[in-house]
């Protein structure tokens, strides 16, 4: 969805428009399902988590004053949900699997994308959150850095490490 038609519909929607949710909703509902997951590797929660922050978003959406705003404010309702369930449930913070049933991901369309995901199991929590916002997400830096609450520059190093680590996994010179 590009940022015009994304902006016009924040606004629709803080003046009640219910279909204008409802696009926002179709356009972000999968994205942020498959982002929930990957924070807790339980899809059960991760339903309910995403669930859970539609109905806080429709609530509180009136409350947002930046329309461009909207995609970063989701994802981190989504983030905090799914670590408050997660904390409810005493469970890990370490997701048990990166297969994820909720939706194909563009992992899964090429060839390698098993390899992919094996590999990436065995990244920590932060640096498979922030290869999976920058490649699968396609959110900037910036943006990284203000769903996860740290600077720039400490994502910049986590996708570094990251990125570090799947090539020596591929090549077999692990670090």
């Amino acid at each position: 969805m590009d940022r015009a038609r994304e902006d016009l519909l924040v606004l629709a929607a803080q003046d009640g428009d219910r279909q204008a949710f409802a696009h926002l909703f179709r356009a972000y509902h999968a994205p942020l399902a498959r982002f929930a997951f990957r924070l807790c590797g339980d899809e059960q929660l991760a339903i309910d988590a995403v669930q859970e922050s539609w109905i806080s978003l429709s609530r509180t959406l009136r409350t947002l004053d930046d329309p461009r705003a909207f995609r970063l404010w989701a994802y981190k309702t989504v983030r905090w949900r799914t670590i408050d369930l997660l904390r409810r449930q005493g469970a890990r913070t370490e997701p048990l699997s990166d297969d994820l049933p909720i939706e194909e991901t563009m992992e899964q369309q090429i060839a390698t994308g098993d390899q992919v995901n094996r590999f990436m199991k065995g990244l920590p929590r932060a640096e498979k959150v922030a290869l999976t916002l920058f490649y699968l997400h396609e959110m900037t830096l910036a943006e990284i850095a203000s769903v996860e609450g740290v600077p720039v520059g400490t994502v910049k190093s986590r996708l570094n490490r990251a990125r570090e680590r799947l090539r020596g996994q591929m090549t077999g010179d692990e670090i």
